[in-house]
């Protein structure tokens, strides 16, 4: 039965009530940015405005202008820009208008061709039946009107109904140009937000930092530092790139004959800023341009493979090589903010998505509580190594992880992936097993899953492993330790001794007595968990009396020498523990080149003939 608030313990309802409590000043800060629409998108506009003029008005103040000169002549040469680029996309607009009418027949003619081939083919006949079918299967068969009763003779009919029509009154000057001065108010606006942060930038910053950070002022101006350094790169950066992108456009029209075709490369520069929608949206004009210049249909087909092509181009592969990772954003960051911002502030927020959300990235960063904004947002790994392998061991895909363990392995050993991530990975199974949260079934699963791994990563190629060793024993036996988890760490093992060109056998512990006393063989006891030094030493004792000609050492692979844990196990076991494969390897290897003792020798004195710092 489920637990309703008033049964539960009053701890427990204490917690969960804090927990559901954390979403008001969400819903909160969603209200404000939703209501404060009018005043907040101008003041980010400015803000954002003020990081790419920033570094002008730093380069102005060092020509000797001053602050105040600096940063109007900042705003006035930003604006002026601003204003030539809606001039020239004003005057071609115009132009683009006036041509319009010469291509009226091919447009036309090309409908009617539709209209044609469709009517031909019953196109439009079919899907018009279909639809009255649906229409009367969904709202039943309507009754015809009966017929109207002819007037009777004698009696006169009433007049006929005069026709009403309601016509709105023509709009007033000020009607019409009220978007306009609203539009130009909202510009004004924008631009003494603009200029009064740029005048009173550090001064803005000293108040952010008193109030944001006065207990860790270090960090807040890391924030802020590597916010602004991150915004203002992006900005110039893609502003170059879009440039760069209008600039192919234009050419690229030019060369298959769009008129105007400076206009329409402007217009893709602009819009691509606009993050997924903007370069399709920009590409609609001209490719209905080709529509309607030419009478066929390749001039349409070579605009969009053009906007296609280059695309693809830029967005697959430039803008990975040249950004990297330094926009820290994830693709996924990008579609969410995308929605959220137009959800909140429409068009607008669209075109602001990816900045403010880099900011929010950079506040999760540094800020303890917000760190949840850089594991949603961020696109560094929100997971270690181990524990991503340890997802894909749960979920049984060693497909995935052989995948990401070709990554690890490109600049790195085969053994080493086993020491630095599979062995980590396994001692995070076995500490859910200590927790009792993983059943045996589960570790099961995870065993065949760290084999069909091993199998995936040995068919990467022959070429990657080691040539085989000359004088490696032909019997060297790994013995896992009772569970599912030992066995896979004792594969592991084994695989990274054939992978140097030693070739080993897994046994289990219960199969030692079926072994030969008179082998002489070379043991690895394997052992993951980290509570079994009595075990492994009962086992190492039981080996020594079924096999006086073996040398035996233990790993212990969830241990490390500076475990608090490991000076026990040495007590227990001796000096023959080893807590890394590598190791591990080193010492058989070291083992199979030595000679083999006399028969004056004791067996026991070849099972301590390793010394402690060879362990290590």
């Amino acid at each position: 039965m489920d637990a309703t608030p008033s049964s539960l313990p009053p701890a427990e309802s204490y917690r969960l009530l804090l927990k559901y409590m954390g979403l008001v000043p969400v819903a909160i800060l969603v209200a404000a940015l939703y209501f404060g629409r009018p005043v907040l998108v101008p003041l980010t506009l400015a803000m954002l405005l003020a990081f790419v003029l920033a570094p002008l008005v730093a380069r102005l103040r060092l020509l000797g202008l001053g602050r105040v000169g600096s940063v109007v002549i900042a705003v006035v040469m930003a604006a002026g820009l601003l204003g030539s680029l809606g001039a020239f996309i004003a005057t071609q607009a115009g132009s683009v208008a006036e041509e319009l009418p010469l291509y009226r027949n091919n447009l036309v003619q090309k409908i009617q061709s539709f209209r044609g081939t469709a009517i031909d083919n019953g196109v439009i006949g079919r899907t018009s039946s279909l639809l009255n079918d649906l229409r009367t299967q969904i709202l039943g068969a309507t009754r015809a009107p009966p017929p109207r009763r002819p007037n009777q003779i004698g009696i006169r009919s009433g007049p006929n109904p005069v026709l009403v029509q309601i016509q709105e009154a023509e709009p007033t000057p000020l009607e019409v140009m009220r978007p306009v001065f609203s539009e130009l108010i909202s510009a004004g606006i924008v631009a003494v937000f603009v200029v009064f942060i740029l005048l009173q930038k550090e001064d803005l910053r000293d108040r952010f930092v008193r109030l944001a950070g006065a207990g860790d002022m270090q960090r807040t101006t890391l924030a802020l530092d590597d916010g602004a350094q991150r915004l203002s790169r992006y900005l110039l950066t893609q502003t170059m790139l879009n440039a760069c992108f209008g600039f192919v456009i234009s050419a690229g029209l030019w060369l298959v004959g769009i008129p105007n075709p400076s206009l329409w490369g402007l217009v893709v520069a602009i819009m691509r800023f606009v993050p997924y929608v903007g370069v399709p949206i920009a590409a609609l004009l001209p490719a209905a341009l080709a529509l309607a210049v030419d009478p066929g249909w390749s001039m349409v087909l070579e605009t969009i493979a053009l906007f296609v092509l280059t695309e693809i181009v830029v967005g697959q592969i430039i803008e990975p090589w040249l950004y990297g990772r330094k926009m820290g954003l994830s693709p996924a960051a990008v579609v969410i903010s995308a929605t959220f911002w137009t959800t909140l502030w429409g068009p607008v927020g669209l075109l602001l998505a990816t900045p403010l959300t880099m900011c929010l990235v950079v506040i999760g960063r540094y800020v303890e509580h917000l760190q949840f904004l850089d594991v949603l947002f961020g696109n560094r790994p929100v997971l270690a190594a181990e524990e991503a392998l340890y997802l894909r061991l749960l979920g049984e895909k060693a497909d995935e992880a052989a995948s990401e363990a070709e990554e690890f392995l490109a600049d790195n050993s085969l053994c080493s992936y086993f020491d630095e991530i599979a062995l980590k990975a396994l001692s995070l199974a076995q500490i859910d097993v200590d927790r009792g949260r993983l059943d045996y079934d589960r570790q099961l699963r995870i065993r065949n899953t760290v084999r069909e791994l091993i199998q995936n990563l040995s068919d990467r190629g022959d070429e990657t492993k080691s040539a085989p060793q000359e004088s490696a024993p032909a019997n060297v036996l790994c013995v896992a330790g009772r569970g599912p988890l030992n066995d896979a760490a004792t594969l592991l093992l084994r695989e990274a001794l054939e992978e140097c060109g030693i070739s080993a056998k897994l046994i289990a512990s219960n199969e030692i007595s079926s072994l030969d006393r008179k082998t002489d063989a070379i043991i690895c006891l394997s052992y993951l968990e980290p509570g079994t030094f009595n075990s492994a030493r009962y086992l190492l004792r039981r080996v020594q009396r079924l096999m006086p000609g073996a040398v035996a050492i233990v790993g212990l692979w969830n241990l490390s020498a500076d475990d608090p844990r490991y000076a026990a196990a040495s007590s227990a076991i001796g000096d023959k523990i080893v807590t890394k494969l590598s190791a591990a390897v080193a010492r058989i290897h070291e083992l199979a080149q030595a000679p083999a003792p006399s028969n004056e020798e004791a067996p026991v004195s070849r099972l301590r003939e390793p010394s402690a710092a060879q362990s290590a």
